[in-house]
């Protein structure tokens, strides 16, 4: 099992705080840094936060939990690294607009030698979608359409696409991805359509949030949608963030027992220091 860390960039998050935090990520031998993702925080949202049973997040002021450009930051992170791989936990994918993702993921990919594993999910927080212009209702549908959109612009030399949510008249798209067909797509959610959606689109499951017992149930349930896509469990890799649990060694050895392929330490630093 590999180790990452996911460091939210809140507003601590200074360009000194950036350049210490990849530089020595990586000097330490994390396979994996990640960053999230919020474009904004109100100040009064609906408690809907699937980690906590409260439904809040671990700082309750929103000016705490808003974070600087995920993609920007990755780009940043790429000229200062070599080896350490870079990932979004997670980008909220229904409240983007497809192409201009697919175009700021791939130039991540491309610039940084092919490093990225770009983790989507749903997104929580319905005044979010209200902030950037972004329809909250249907999705989960709206996310299968948008990988289908970003998967035509990587891997299709004249790209093009039609459904309920999206039109992509043919074009042509640079950069592609350095790797092919395409960077890992990692969908972050511990439902049953969830888990078709990893099966059937993705390269990779995040949970985030589940300590090792809850974690072997879903699992189970992964596998048996992989199953019913006709795909392998080696096709798949799982990613576990401990959020909202204290973790040890011996915690550490569970999460490897139960399946998990990488597991991804979250940090709230506060400092470059710290």
């Amino acid at each position: 099992m590999k180790l990452g860390v996911l460091v939210p960039l809140n507003p601590t998050a200074t360009p000194e705080f950036l350049h210490a935090l990849g530089t020595n990520a990586e000097r330490l031998g994390f396979h994996s840094l990640w960053v999230g993702e919020h474009v904004v925080m109100v100040d009064d949202y609906d408690p809907n936060f699937p980690v906590y049973e409260d439904g809040k997040m671990e700082h309750e002021k929103a000016a705490d939990n808003a974070e600087l450009d995920a993609f920007t930051s990755l780009a940043y992170l790429a000229a200062i690294t070599d080896k350490i791989r870079l990932g979004t936990g997670v980008i909220v994918l229904p409240q983007r607009n497809p192409v201009y993702t697919a175009k700021e993921a791939a130039n991540v990919d491309w610039l940084s030698n092919g490093r990225l594993d770009l983790g989507v999910g749903l997104g929580w927080q319905k005044e979010e979608f209200e902030a950037v212009g972004a329809t909250y209702e249907k999705r989960g549908a709206r996310s299968r359409s948008y990988i289908e959109v970003m998967k035509r612009l990587w891997c299709d030399s004249l790209s093009e696409h039609h459904d309920e949510f999206y039109d992509l008249r043919p074009c042509r798209f640079f950069p592609k991805p350095a790797q092919t067909p395409h960077p890992p797509i990692i969908f972050a959610g511990n439902s049953k359509p969830s888990f078709k959606r990893v099966a059937e689109q993705c390269q990779g499951w995040f949970a985030i949030g589940a300590d090792p017992e809850k974690l072997k149930p879903q699992i189970a349930d992964l596998e048996a949608a992989l199953s019913n896509a006709n795909r392998p469990r080696n096709e798949i890799k799982v990613y576990a963030a401990p959020y909202g649990h204290d973790y040890d060694h011996e915690m550490i050895k569970q999460y490897k027992e139960v399946g998990v392929d990488e597991l991804i330490l979250l940090h709230f630093a506060k400092s470059a220091e710290r």
